[in-house]
């Protein structure tokens, strides 16, 4: 599974990949790429932010699309700055998810698949959470995801944090869509913290807990989390961990820990 190195000079090791050797099963990283100075070491000393992150993390999500629209051409220069097997998780624009509500959004979704394509196959998941308030409405998130799947043949996870989101049958719906569902930390209702919709991926989001986006998790619940990421893995599930907890830069120690125990599973 790993890299077979001089080492006198080590290449970073690998995550878990398929049987073959060629995908990665198994992908940690933060929402976006930034190097707190704390957790600089194993890093690269020379070049950008995201090319020193993808030297080691195989993974980031970005979620400043969320917020405003980037270029075609800017994803483009990402995807050329990491290697061959980094990906990109993007999340969906709030215009979408909060403030059209998935309602009549089919003009601003295709704008902003348009701008995504620029990462080519280094795109990964796209990502849709949903604001606390919207409950499931039949005729609109079933229309919206439905109208999602038909437009993207890759991978999508959705983030529901309305508890009428967690019934049986929009898990059939998601499942039917190909839609993973997030696994949260804080879960917003008892079964969110697991993975659910479509089990062909699962995609841990993990917040920081108690105090959300702020605080850094302790080794008990890293050392869970790297066997629930290898469990899933040795199943043939592509397994996503992504740290959000950056508002004090807790985040890249936490992936960076997890990484490590991923690793040392093995």
């Amino acid at each position: 599974m790993d890299d077979i190195s001089d080492p006198d000079h080590p290449k970073p090791r690998r995550l878990g990949t398929t049987t073959d050797g060629a995908t990665p099963m198994v992908r940690i990283g933060t929402a976006a790429w930034s190097i707190p100075k704390e957790h600089a070491a194993p890093f690269p000393v020379a070049g950008s932010h995201l090319e020193r992150y993808s030297a080691i993390l195989n993974a980031v999500e970005i979620n400043s699309s969320f917020y405003s629209p980037h270029r075609t051409t800017t994803y483009e220069r990402w995807a050329a700055s990491v290697p061959e097997s980094f990906r990109f998780a993007v999340k969906v624009p709030k215009a979408i998810t909060h403030e059209h509500r998935l309602k009549d959004a089919n003009e601003l979704l295709d704008r902003f698949l348009s701008e995504v394509i620029g990462l080519g196959p280094k795109l990964g998941p796209l990502l849709v959470q949903l604001p606390p308030s919207l409950r499931f409405e039949d005729g609109v998130a079933d229309t919206f995801l439905s109208e999602l799947r038909s437009r993207v043949k890759g991978p999508l996870v959705c983030e529901p944090r309305h508890a009428s989101w967690f019934t049986p049958e929009i898990e059939a719906l998601l499942d039917e869509l190909r839609i993973a569902r997030v696994a949260a930390d804080p879960a917003p209702v008892s079964s969110a913290d697991k993975p659910g919709g479509w089990r062909g991926m699962s995609y841990y989001r993990l917040h920081g807990s108690p105090r959300i986006y702020y605080s850094a998790y302790s080794p008990q619940y890293l050392a869970a989390m790297a066997e629930r990421i290898g469990s899933d893995a040795a199943a043939g599930i592509e397994t996503w961990c992504i740290f959000d907890n950056t508002a004090a830069f807790a985040a890249t120690g936490d992936a960076l820990t997890t990484r490590s125990l991923v690793l040392n599973r093995h």
